[in-house]
């Protein structure tokens, strides 16, 4: 049976670029899911094999939306990383004339794609008003669905081939180095290509009654000379002040100097999970 891989939809989105490049040419079925959690829980009740979905972009940081449902609701493994570069375009439905910037009355688009292209939409589009959607491609959709108004989305260019749009302005982000990384979960593995990168992220629970429990859990990473690439706190959600750190660790699982540094962390009295070890990939290409 064709095993089937979950993205944020409808079809044209960034997450489904990402899904694309994670299947590399296997036979997954790419399903488009309404938004972040309908996919996860997709996942989780075995509705799908696999989800793509967006965790950190440069430019704004964590998708706090993934990373809560994943520490939380569900237990997923990550599978894979993706780096895509985004590049944001104003889209608008095809005319006879080109619709000037000054008529746009309105913008649609995903909340991260419009803090991405804030400093443009504030230069040259003070008069539209923002609605926050789901996702680009139902951005760029709705808009093509009323060619009438004189609306407009913020995308990726592959939805220009896919419904009847055209660019009223090409790469609007505000910064040129902008990439959001995807991660693919899953319960099942998934045969990947071979990649130079590997890492591994794990949950951890710091005791209430060790003062400087934080430095004893980087401790035990840096005299084995452990490279972490990133370290986040997020709320545990049981009281104020009260939080889980996710960290990532720039090399996979193996047997002797990652379980060696869990057990130590743990000793004094911290839990560890781990939340995937995985290959990373940085996507070259754009569109």
């Amino acid at each position: 049976m064709e095993k089937k891989l979950a993205f944020l939809g409808p079809h044209g989105t960034f997450t489904e670029q990402a899904a694309r490049a994670f299947a590399n040419g296997q036979a997954l079925k790419p399903v488009p899911y309404p938004n972040i959690i309908e996919i996860l829980n997709a996942v989780n009740r075995h509705e799908v094999e696999y989800g793509v979905v967006p965790m950190e972009n440069s430019i704004e940081g964590t998708v706090n939306m993934t990373m809560d449902w994943l520490i939380h609701e569900v237990d997923l493994p990550i599978l894979g990383e993706l780096a895509l570069p985004i590049t944001q375009n104003l889209l608008v439905a095809k005319r006879d004339n080109p619709l000037p910037l000054s008529d746009i009355t309105r913008v649609l688009s995903h909340p991260q794609a419009i803090a991405q292209s804030h400093n443009f939409l504030r230069e040259n589009l003070p008069q539209a008003s923002i609605e926050y959607v789901n996702s680009t491609a139902l951005a760029a959709q709705t808009v093509s669905e009323h060619p009438d108004e004189p609306w407009a989305a913020i995308g990726t260019g592959l939805n220009v081939e896919l419904y009847p749009l055209q660019f009223a302005q090409e790469q609007i982000q505000d910064f040129s180095n902008n990439y959001t990384r995807f991660v693919l979960v899953g319960r099942e593995p998934l045969d990947m290509p071979a990649s130079e990168r590997e890492k591994t992220t794990i949950l951890v629970t710091l005791p209430e009654d060790f003062p400087g429990a934080l430095y004893q859990v980087l401790a035990a990473f840096a005299w084995r000379k452990i490279n972490l690439s990133r370290i986040e706190s997020r709320p545990t959600k049981k009281a104020l002040g009260s939080y889980y750190f996710v960290i990532d660790i720039e090399q996979k699982m193996d047997e002797i100097l990652l379980p060696g540094a869990f057990a130590e962390i743990e000793a004094i009295g911290c839990q560890v999970r781990q939340l995937g070890t995985y290959p990373f990939y940085l996507h070259q290409t754009n569109s």
